[in-house]
């Protein structure tokens, strides 16, 4: 199963509103998802245009997932010191050896 993280319009006629969803890829863009991480509102004059939530985003590119490019550019604009870094992956233990 390929994961993408991409936009699922939910706006009206000529009034766009989306949501940033995580999907399978084989769902349809308006069909079912994963998971809501956020919107985003293209036609929005004042205040923020769009949300993310940053640590299920990054959780969801730790796990694989494909970012479309409409969000990869919505990413792009979140402030650098507001972007919550990937868990790093754990440290290999070294187990210690059996000497008798």
């Amino acid at each position: 199963m390929a994961v993408k993280v991409r936009l699922r319009r939910t706006g009206s006629n000529k009034n766009p509103f989306y949501r940033i969803v995580a999907t399978d890829e084989r769902f349809s863009t308006s069909g079912r998802f994963l998971e809501n991480l956020g919107w985003y509102d293209p036609k929005k004059k004042k205040g923020p245009k769009f949300q993310l939530d940053l640590a299920r985003v990054a959780y969801w590119k730790g796990c694989g997932a494909i970012v479309s490019d409409t969000v990869r550019s919505l990413l792009r604009k979140v402030k650098p010191e507001a972007a919550v870094p990937a868990p790093a992956p754990a440290a290999p233990v070294e187990m210690p050896s059996a000497q008798g």
